[in-house]
């Protein structure tokens, strides 16, 4: 695997070693050792699986009191994918990262304790694959406004569309107006 380092020192861009032939592929998508080694020692304690169709829009969410490290890749089709930088004692705090996970990249983000969370489709549809390092608590989710201008996230959506968001993420907050951590 190879660990990528992304204008914040903390999120990182893994690539994998695809091994393959006229039958196939095979890939390590997590090795313990090298993943303590760049990204620090984190013990994962859920797996998630969620499938989406084009537009639509899922985050910027984060937990508080339960923060989740989130190793997050895409095995069918297409997301810009994005971490904000909630950590108000970090130099890089209300900044975000950006990319493009596919599954023909195979690229994975490491999507550390102390950022929002979120995914826009690109393709007709994608499956989105993720290791949390807590569990999920719907009382202590928080959603960031997908849109705040204070952010100023260039989301990938046609001119003149609107992303589908759930009622949750309509309701998002604008990073001035939200909690962060210290």
């Amino acid at each position: 695997m190879k660990f990528i380092d992304t204008n914040i020192k903390d999120v990182k861009i893994i690539e994998t070693i695809l091994h393959g032939d006229d039958r196939g592929f095979f890939m390590e998508t997590f090795r313990e050792n090298e993943f303590s080694k760049f990204c620090g020692d984190e013990n994962f304690v859920q797996d998630n699986h969620s499938k989406s169709t084009k537009g639509i829009l899922r985050g910027l969410h984060y937990q508080l009191t339960c923060p989740q490290g989130k190793l997050v890749r895409v095995t069918l089709g297409e997301v810009y994918d994005v971490a904000v930088d909630m950590r108000k004692s970090s130099p890089t705090f209300g900044n975000f990262v950006g990319v493009v996970l596919s599954e023909e990249n195979k690229k994975q983000l490491w999507v550390p304790k102390g950022f929002a969370h979120g995914f826009y489709v690109m393709s007709d549809e994608a499956e989105f694959v993720y290791k949390c390092t807590d569990y999920y608590n719907p009382n202590d989710e928080y959603s960031l406004i997908w849109n705040d201008p204070v952010l100023g996230i260039n989301w990938p959506i046609s001119k003149n569309c609107s992303p589908e968001l759930s009622a949750k993420d309509r309701n998002g907050v604008l990073f001035n107006n939200a909690h962060y951590f210290t």
